[in-house]
């Protein structure tokens, strides 16, 4: 049996790791962008970046000041759990207390803020049911400099794939450099309206270089990326060749009659963590 008390500690360590360093392959991505770089404001801004991504982690403070919507994203699989939703709860208000988190989370209408990111519904928890032995939680705290910038689109199947990726660089330039560019994009076409954002929030944890796995796919995440970079937004939308670290997508099957397409876009500070348990009995 996996206790309450264990969920709680591993919510807990996962948001704080989160928003304290992040991934190799994000802060290599960065790395390499600073490299193939020309220009001096670019240069400046992805040598600020890195700089702020050191201090963090010698100072173990939150890379960014706003420490983002709690989202945890929960692969669950053939293993016995005590009170699930109870101990993600208790991790989370644990980490806002001591890592600290800022408290972001307010009732979209009264705008009033409940202090500990907890409120209805949040966090935003995804279940999703697996045939293996063990229970695995991704938890993925959301900026929304970068979330107000998604888009959905409810496009005719006609697009094709040449038109998918016209919205998804359409939608690039539209955000500019509102969401603290060098982004991660993900991309989720297919399903329902609000499966292909999902999809496409899940989409960006995957990492950064490593292309997919379907040819076809894989072409359309390299075209995007390469026609997003010719934009010139660049770090933090003042010029430069990299504004896009990496575009991911993930597909699914819809109606004949529909293409649905969601557009999540993420910020430079790519922050996510991820954590398996498995019964100990």
């Amino acid at each position: 049996m996996i206790s309450e008390k264990e969920i709680e500690n591993v919510i807990y360590e996962l948001f704080k790791r989160a928003l304290i360093s992040l991934p190799k392959d994000v802060v290599k991505s960065i790395e390499n962008a600073l490299k193939i770089e020309s220009n001096e404001l670019a240069c400046l801004n992805l040598e600020a970046i890195l700089k702020n991504i050191k201090l963090a982690e010698k100072k173990n403070i939150p890379i960014c000041q706003d420490t983002g919507l709690p989202i945890i994203f929960v692969k669950l699989g053939n293993v016995k759990v005590e009170n699930l939703y109870d101990g993600i709860i208790s991790g989370l208000r644990k980490a806002t207390k001591k890592v600290p988190l800022r408290p972001n989370i307010v009732d979209p209408i009264t705008r009033i803020n409940t202090g500990d990111n907890v409120g209805v519904n949040i966090p935003m928890i995804d279940i999703e049911l697996i045939d293996d032995d063990y229970i695995e939680f991704t938890v993925l705290p959301k900026g929304f400099g970068s979330e107000n910038n998604n888009v959905l689109v409810m496009a005719l199947p006609g697009i094709g794939v040449d038109g998918i990726k016209c919205l998804v660089v359409d939608a690039i330039k539209k955000a500019g450099g509102k969401p603290c560019p060098p982004i991660v994009v993900g991309v989720g076409i297919g399903g329902t309206s609000d499966f292909a954002l999902k999809l496409s929030k899940k989409a960006i944890l995957g990492e950064i270089g490593m292309r997919n796995s379907d040819e076809l796919l894989a072409k359309l995440e390299e075209d995007i990326l390469n026609d997003a970079n010719k934009t010139n937004i660049g770090p933090m939308g003042l010029g430069g060749k990299t504004t896009v670290l990496d575009v991911k997508i993930i597909k699914a099957d819809t109606h004949t009659a529909g293409l649905p397409v969601g557009v999540c876009i993420q910020c430079w500070a790519h922050r996510h963590a991820t954590m398996r348990m498995k019964d100990k009995n």
